[in-house]
């Protein structure tokens, strides 16, 4: 039985007639009476297809997602849980033929093809790479090919986020700009670049994520059919996290909230972590002005009194606002210090081997960083399986072609497809096998040197290797590797399969089995899982215009796996699955950037922060081709005002203190900074949350 409070249990039971917005800060019960809200609608008999349940991105909707999937859930309709982009999406697919002659497409009695991010970014590649080779776009910065085409995306995202015309992106982000005037040419070339794009959109009636939203935001909520639809399916909502939703999903509900029966609001006063990708915590406050009535809870359930205290003091700390008050804070963290940074991780993984047999759950621990770099997450990674210690990572970023397992299947579909043209090095298909077959390194190397020809993809038998080599083999990896060679072999004789079907057979047939690498290995299974939905998003979207690219013209090959391989190669990343967030192992320390632990909304006993002393804490990523301030509501561009150094440092003291205040109000007990003398590239580091901690332990010192 659930421990509320009286004010949640007001909300949660609130007539079937009332549009609440309730605010607080985190930790203070917010999702929990949303949780119970839609509990208590449904025990009142409201069809369960009549609520909506809207978040602004998937990974919040866990929550709530555990009690709709629940074995005891009533039987009937179901909850529509959703976001901005999944409710344009699917008016899109239902009204297309409303909006397609309108929106300015050349086909439209054809259907849409709705892009991923990473097909998007494919066209854009295809549109954009000539522009750079022939005619010099963008020569004057440095950036990977992926980062330029996913911040054009980006740029086009904003204008539909905000509701101003694409075609305004690089008049915007040159009126502010102030310093070298080479980068206004960068400004103009981005803007060339997302009018081409969104041309050849049009053009083949493609949809990426901007132009969904302005069809559904600028046509079909204009249209009084499909305003109906959407008004009349759904009677009651339940709307989380407003403070990290976009602007125009604001707007929406502004005009939306009248019709509904019944509306629960929560509010997050001290988050707005999404500023960055358009997050409008202003935008969502003013919501409250459009509901019956403004509740507030107050009453913690999640941090000590003593994180809330060194909460406090941090804060102010950061921003030199408020007194520095932490009396009591002294035992909600603790120093981890050292001289080298491997010696810190040491120590870290010490620290939390102790704590697990101290009886604290590994789930109830946490490693945080500012960012989680490959080297970074094998490190930390390596030490917890040597220590026993079961963990679990997130990294939304991190492409999927960097993942060992999907690295080893690409390698293993390159030696299936000779037709493609791929030979893979010698040192990937050892990493292959060493994989796939669940041995060692040093084996797999061997294997391969002796048994794989890189010019002709030639992979010869287990049996052509002299007895005393196969011995050192073991002749259960000789049975294995038999096996896998033979079914490749007998794959290559037929006619191919599109690429997910491939990794389906090949993952199902061979690589699933006993004694198999990807047998017992639950994360691999969910990388795996992942690779094949990408890879089937990318043909889905790819077939009906195939053509464009000549791809038919390849006849038999799968010429759309090759093309997916090559979009790896080019580093376009993978897109964030929620399968990734949700069918983990648990029970497991959680290693993960900040941010994605902020977005995940869960608490935690423990918090481990590495290098506090970096400057990633507060400083954003340089977007040379971009700017999420300048790019927002409430920025002037008609006002003649440049985005000063000034401007930038004011934002990251906001955006540190908003970090900070986010993740200590998700930590029950303590926190524990580790950082070395030198940090992991060998220099000393005093970053502006070091210098926070500083202050505070010197005022309690005093």
């Amino acid at each position: 039985m659930l421990n509320l409070s009286l004010l949640q249990r007001q909300i949660i039971e609130s007539p079937l007639n009332a549009r609440l917005f309730v605010s607080g800060v985190t930790g203070t019960g917010k999702t929990t009476a949303g949780v119970e809200r839609i509990r208590f609608l449904l025990d009142q008999g409201v069809p369960a297809d009549s609520i909506l349940l809207l978040t602004p991105q998937r990974t919040l909707q866990e929550p709530y997602l555990d009690l709709l999937e629940s074995p005891n859930r009533m039987a009937g309709g179901e909850v529509t849980p959703a976001t901005i982009g999944g409710l344009a999406r699917r008016m899109c697919d239902l009204f297309w033929s409303l909006a397609a002659e309108q929106a300015g497409f050349q086909n439209p009695d054809q259907p849409p093809v709705f892009l991923t991010l990473e097909t998007a970014q494919y066209y854009m590649a295809h549109l954009v790479r000539p522009l750079i080779e022939e005619r010099g776009y963008f020569d004057s910065i440095t950036i990977n090919r992926n980062r330029l085409y996913s911040q054009i995306i980006d740029n086009l995202n904003k204008a539909a986020i905000v509701g101003f015309l694409h075609t305004e992106i690089g008049a915007r982000l040159d009126s502010a700009w102030f310093g070298d005037p080479a980068q206004r040419r960068v400004y103009a070339d981005a803007q060339e670049c997302a009018n081409l794009f969104r041309q050849y959109c049009l053009d083949h009636n493609l949809l990426d994520f901007s132009l969904q939203l302005e069809l559904f935001k600028n046509i079909l909520w204009q249209n009084e059919q499909a305003r109906s639809y959407l008004t009349q399916t759904y009677r009651h909502l339940i709307y989380d996290n407003v403070e990290e939703d976009v602007s125009c999903s604001h707007d929406l509900l502004h005009e939306w909230l009248p019709k509904f029966e019944s509306a629960l609001l929560l509010y997050d006063q001290a988050a707005g972590y999404r500023k960055f990708l358009g997050g409008d915590p202003a935008g969502g406050f003013g919501l409250s002005r459009d509901c019956d009535e403004a509740l507030e809870l107050t009453e913690p359930f999640v941090s000590s009194p003593n994180v809330i205290q060194l909460s406090n003091a941090l804060v102010s700390a950061i921003t030199h606002q408020g007194s520095i008050e932490a009396d009591g804070s002294q035992p909600a963290m603790e120093f981890i210090m050292t001289h080298f940074h491997p010696e810190m991780l040491d120590e870290v993984v010490r620290k939390i081997q102790a704590l697990i047999e101290a009886g604290t759950p590994p789930s109830e621990i946490v490693v945080l960083a500012p960012y989680l770099s490959d080297s970074l997450r094998f490190s930390i990674s390596n030490r917890l399986e040597a220590a026993g210690i079961p963990w679990r990572s997130n990294r939304p970023s991190r492409s999927l072609r960097d993942e060992p397992a999907s690295k080893a299947l690409l390698t293993l579909s390159a030696l299936a497809h000779p037709a493609w043209n791929v030979h893979p090095a010698k040192f990937d298909v050892a990493h292959a096998f060493m994989f796939a077959l669940g041995t060692d390194l040093v084996r797999a190397q061997l294997l391969t040197d002796i048994i794989y020809g890189q010019r002709d993809l030639r992979l010869s038998t287990f049996d052509n290797i002299n007895p005393e080599t196969q011995e050192r083999f073991t002749y259960a990896l000789g049975s294995r590797y038999t096996v896998l060679r033979d079914w490749l072999e007998n794959y290559r004789i037929d006619q191919p399969l599109p690429l997910d079907f491939f990794l389906r057979r090949l993952f199902g047939e061979v690589l699933s089995q006993p004694d198999y690498g990807f047998h017992t290995n639950l994360d691999a299974v969910r990388i795996a899982a992942s690779l094949v939905e990408s890879i089937k998003k990318f043909r889905t979207a790819m077939e009906p215009v195939e053509d464009l690219r000549g791809l038919k013209d390849l006849g038999g090959l799968d010429a759309l796996g090759m093309e997916y391989i090559t979009m790896l190669q080019d580093g376009v990343i993978a897109a964030q699955y929620l399968e990734a967030w949700r069918s983990e192992d648990k029970d497991a320390v959680l290693v993960a950037p900040a941010y994605t632990f902020l977005m995940m909304n869960r608490p935690a006993t423990f918090q481990f922060w590495l290098d506090p002393g970096s400057d990633g804490w507060s400083q954003r990523v340089s977007q040379p081709l971009t700017h999420p301030y300048i790019l927002s509501r409430y920025w002037d561009s008609s006002s003649g005002r440049v985005w000063l150094d000034s401007d930038e440092v004011e934002m990251e003291i906001e955006t540190l203190s908003r970090l900070v205040g986010g993740l200590l109000a998700r930590c029950r007990e303590k926190i524990f900074l580790a950082l070395s003398d030198l940090g992991a590239a060998g220099f000393e580091q005093r970053g502006t949350l070091l210098r926070a901690f500083q202050k505070v332990i010197q005022h309690q010192a005093g």
